[in-house]
C-alpha cells in the first residue's frame, strides 16, 4: 500500500478538496446539467488527423481522413499543446484518479498482478512501481489509492457508461474493472490495454467455443462475433444502444468512449482500408490509416445519436489521446522508425513531444465559443477537476491530492493557468522498445522550456519548445542558468510527490536526482 493514503487527510485539505460521500446532489427531476462524452483514443499521434493542430498542414494531414474530427473542430475548442504520459497506463491513471504520474508511481505498462512489465537492464535496478495500476481501495500491494471522478459523477447523480478499453488496473486486482470506478454500465473494458484482434471473424480473440486465447481477448461483445462487424464499430453500436437507454432516466450521463483504435495489431478495416491503398499507401500504412478512420466514424455516429435525440445542445464532448502515435515498431509501421509524428520528435513511449503531446478538442454548445484554438498547454490529470466543474459538481473529498487543474479559465477565454506552470513527467523504467527520448528518464515543462534527464548517464537536454517544436537543437550547453533552475524544480517536485528513480547495480546507489548532477 502507498503511503499517500495514510497521509492524505492532510494533503487533500492543501489541495482544496473535501468529502465524495458530501458530494453534492442536484435535483432529481430538474437535472438540466450538461451530459458529457470524453472521446479517448488509444495511441493516436499529434498528426494522426486530417486536422492540422499545428500551424501548418502536414504530409500526414492531407494522407489521413477524420472529418468528423474537422466536424467536432468547427464546433468547439481545438487545444494544440494537450499533454498525456509516454505510455497508456499512466495516462489512464492519472485522468481516474487526477494524480500525476510521478505521484501515482503507474509509470509503465500494467496488465497481470505482481508482474512487472520492464525490460531488464545489465546495469540498473528498476524502482518497485505500482505495476498493479491503481484502485478506490486499499489492500493491494504496488497498487496507488485514489478516488475516482467517474464515482463523484455518479454520487452526484450522473449516468456513468464505461465502454472500450479500460486499463486501470492489472489482472485480478479491484482496479482491473470499471464498476469499481464509478461506472454504472461496463462494456468491453478490463484489465488489458491492447488488444487480441479487431476482426470478429477470429471474436476478437477468442477460439470457437468462446475460451480467450490471449490476456488481450476483448470481452463481452460476443453478439458481434463472426458477424464481420470490426471491433471499432461494434463498441460503437453499443455505446449507441447504452445511450439510447440513458435517454429514458431522466438524468444527466457521462459516458467514456474508450476506444481500443489505434493500438496494434494494425488491422485492416475493411470499411476504408482500400481506398487508401489507391491513395498510394503501402499496406501497412493504409491499415494504419483505416483504424484512423474509423475510429473518427465513430465519432460522427456518436454526435449524429446527440443531434437526432436532442441532446447536441446539452452534451459537453472533449476528444483525447492517451499517449503518442507508434513510431518505434517497423514491424507495423512503414517509414523511418521515429518520424511518423512528425514534425513531432519520436513517438509513443518518448518524452519528447512526438510521445506525449495529444489532439484534443472540446465543444461546449453556449460556454465555448466554436472555431476556436488554444495554444496554452495542459495535461491529462487537468481532465479531472475539469470535468467536475463542468458537472457542478463543487464539493467533495479525495482520499489523496490532486495534482490537475482546472482549464476551465481556457475553455471560456478567460485566464490561462498555464503561465509559469510547471509539467512534470517520471519514466524510470524501459519500455518494450528504444528510441529517442525513450526510456529511463524524466522531464519537466515550463512556459516555453522543456528539460528533458536521463537516470543513467545524468544527460541533460533543454529545448525551446514554441522556436523548435522537433527538439532538435538543444541548447542546454548556451543556457545553464535555465538548465539549473529547472533540474531544481524538477528534483524537488520528485522527491516531494514520491517519485521513483532507478539504481546502479554495480554500486547499489540511487541514480542521481537531475538538481545532484
Amino acid at each position: 500500500m502507498n503511503k499517500p493514503v495514510l497521509y492524505s487527510l492532510t494533503l487533500a485539505a492543501l489541495a482544496g478538496t473535501v468529502s465524495p460521500l458530501s458530494a453534492q446532489q442536484a435535483p432529481e427531476s430538474t437535472d438540466k446539467r450538461p451530459n458529457i462524452i470524453l472521446f479517448m483514443v488509444d495511441d493516436m499521434g499529434w498528426q494522426d488527423t486530417s486536422l492540422p493542430f499545428w500551424t501548418e498542414k502536414t504530409y500526414y494531414n492531407s494522407v489521413y481522413e477524420t472529418p468528423n474530427m474537422e466536424r467536432l473542430a468547427k464546433q468547439g475548442m481545438m487545444f494544440t499543446q494537450a499533454y498525456a504520459c509516454p505510455l497508456s497506463s499512466a495516462t489512464r491513471c492519472s485522468l481516474i484518479t487526477g494524480a500525476n504520474n510521478v505521484r501515482h508511481r503507474v509509470t509503465n505498462w500494467t496488465l497481470e498482478k505482481n508482474k512487472t512489465t520492464d525490460r531488464s537492464s545489465e546495469t540498473l535496478q528498476l524502482p518497485d512501481w505500482n505495476y498493479n495500476g491503481v484502485s478506490q481501495v486499499p489492500g493491494t500491494n504496488n497498487t496507488y489509492v485514489g478516488t475516482s471522478f467517474v464515482e463523484l459523477l455518479r454520487q452526484s447523480g450522473y449516468h456513468t457508461i464505461h465502454c472500450g478499453k479500460a486499463h486501470f488496473g492489472a489482472i485480478d486486482t479491484p482496479g482491473e474493472n470499471p464498476i469499481h470506478w464509478g461506472f454504472e454500465v461496463n462494456i468491453a473494458g478490463h484489465a488489458a490495454g491492447g488488444l487480441a484482434s479487431y476482426l470478429s471473424e477470429v471474436n476478437y480473440g477468442h477460439t470457437k467455443d468462446g475460451k480467450p486465447y490471449s490476456l488481450m481477448s476483448i470481452p463481452g461483445l460476443e453478439d458481434y462475433w463472426g458477424t464481420g462487424t470490426f471491433v471499432t464499430e461494434a463498441l460503437t453500436q453499443e455505446a449507441i444502444k447504452a445511450l439510447d437507454k440513458a435517454k429514458k432516466y431522466n438524468q444527466p450521463f457521462y459516458l467514456y468512449m474508450a476506444h481500443y483504435a489505434i493500438h496494434i495489431p494494425i488491422d485492416k478495416d475493411m470499411r476504408f482500408f482500400p481506398k487508401y491503398v489507391r491513395k498510394g499507401l503501402t499496406d501497412k500504412e493504409a491499415a494504419y490509416a483505416s483504424l484512423i478512420e474509423g475510429m473518427d466514424k465513430s465519432l460522427g455516429d456518436l454526435m449524429d445519436w446527440l443531434e437526432k435525440n436532442g441532446e447536441a445542445d446539452n452534451t459537453i464532448v472533449i476528444f483525447m489521446s492517451d499517449n503518442g502515435g507508434l513510431a518505434a515498431e517497423p514491424g507495423w509501421r512503414d517509414g523511418t522508425p521515429h518520424t511518423q509524428n512528425a514534425p513531432l520528435r519520436s513517438g509513443k513511449g518518448s518524452m519528447y513531444e512526438g510521445g506525449i503531446r495529444e489532439p484534443m478538442i472540446v465543444k461546449w454548445p453556449g460556454e465555448v465559443q466554436p472555431d476556436t484554438r488554444c495554444d496554452k498547454y495542459l495535461i491529462i490529470e487537468d481532465f479531472y477537476p475539469t470535468i467536475l466543474e463542468m458537472a457542478g459538481v463543487k464539493d467533495y473529498q479525495t482520499v489523496a491530492p490532486i495534482d490537475g487543474i482546472s482549464f476551465m479559465p481556457m475553455l471560456k477565454q478567460t485566464g490561462d493557468p498555464s503561465k509559469g506552470r510547471a509539467l512534470v513527467w517520471n519514466f524510470p523504467n524501459i519500455w518494450g522498445n528504444d528510441g529517442p527520448g525513450i526510456n529511463l528518464n524524466c522531464a519537466i515543462r515550463k512556459d516555453d522550456w522543456k528539460l528533458v534527464y536521463y537516470y543513467e548517464t545524468g544527460k541533460k537536454e533543454l529545448f525551446n519548445i514554441p522556436e523548435d517544436i522537433g527538439e532538435t537543437n538543444d541548447v542546454a550547453a548556451q543556457h545553464p542558468d535555465i538548465v539549473k533552475k529547472l533540474s531544481k524544480e524538477l528534483g524537488e517536485y520528485l522527491r516531494k510527490a514520491g517519485g521513483q528513480r532507478p539504481s546502479f547495480k554495480a554500486t547499489g546507489k540511487a541514480c542521481p536526482w537531475p538538481d545532484e548532477i
